[in-house]
C-alpha cells in the first residue's frame, strides 16, 4: 500500500463522540420521516368516480334475507355456503348461496342460486337464477367466485344403492355468465 504524503485530516480519525453524533443525527432522520407522511392516494375513474365507489355504494346481497325455492316442509332453509362477486359485470356484486333444508340426518339436497338485491332495497336479496336445482340431487361440497365465474364442487351419488349420507362422484364445473344466461362447463385447472 502506498503512504500519503499529505498530513493526516482531522475527520479521517472517528472518535466516539463522532460515532454519537451520527447516530443521534439519523435517529433524528428516522423519527422525523415517520412523522411526515404523504397523503393517501387515490384513483379516480372517470365514469363512477373515486375508485371502491361502486362497491361502497352496494355491498353483496345478504343470503340469509333471500327466500329460496325450497319445499321444506316446515323445517328451516340452510346456506352452509356462500361466494360473492361481480359475475355480469355491470359493477355490483352478486352473491351465489347453497341452500338446502335442514334435515335430521343423511346429506339433504342442495339448491345452488345466484342473488341480486330486492328492487329498491340494498339489505334484501332476491333469486334470480338458479345453477343447481335440488332435484338433481346434488350437494355443492366446494363454492368460489373468481374473475366472474362461478365455481363449485358437486357431490353426487352414482345409484340409488349409495347410501345418502356418502356422496361417491364428484365434478367442478364453472358458470359464466354470457349471453343474458349462465353458462355451465366443466372447470379447467387454473
Amino acid at each position: 500500500m502506498q503512504t500519503s504524503d499529505l498530513p493526516d485530516l482531522a475527520h479521517t480519525h472517528a472518535r466516539p463522540t463522532h460515532w454519537l453524533a451520527t447516530a443521534a443525527a439519523m435517529a433524528g432522520v428516522i423519527a422525523l420521516a415517520g412523522l411526515v407522511q404523504p397523503d393517501a392516494a387515490t384513483a379516480t375513474d372517470p365514469a363512477t368516480g373515486p375508485a371502491g365507489a361502486r362497491a361502497a355504494a352496494a355491498p353483496a346481497p345478504d343470503a340469509a334475507t333471500a327466500t329460496y325455492p325450497l319445499t321444506c316442509a316446515g323445517v328451516p332453509t340452510a346456506v352452509p355456503r356462500t361466494a360473492t362477486g361481480d359475475l355480469d359485470g355491470d359493477g355490483r356484486p352478486e352473491t351465489v348461496a347453497a341452500a338446502h333444508c335442514r334435515a335430521g340426518s343423511g346429506t339433504p339436497p342442495h339448491g345452488l342460486y345466484v342473488l341480486t338485491h330486492a328492487k329498491g332495497d340494498t339489505k334484501g336479496a332476491r333469486v334470480v337464477a338458479t345453477l343447481v336445482a335440488p332435484a338433481d340431487a346434488l350437494t355443492v361440497g366446494g363454492l368460489a367466485v373468481r374473475d366472474g365465474a362461478v365455481t363449485a364442487t358437486l357431490l353426487g351419488y352414482s345409484s340409488s344403492d349409495v347410501p345418502r349420507c356418502c356422496p361417491d362422484k364428484q365434478e367442478t364445473v364453472e358458470w359464466r355468465w354470457t349471453g343474458g344466461t349462465f353458462l355451465r362447463t366443466t372447470a379447467t385447472d387454473r
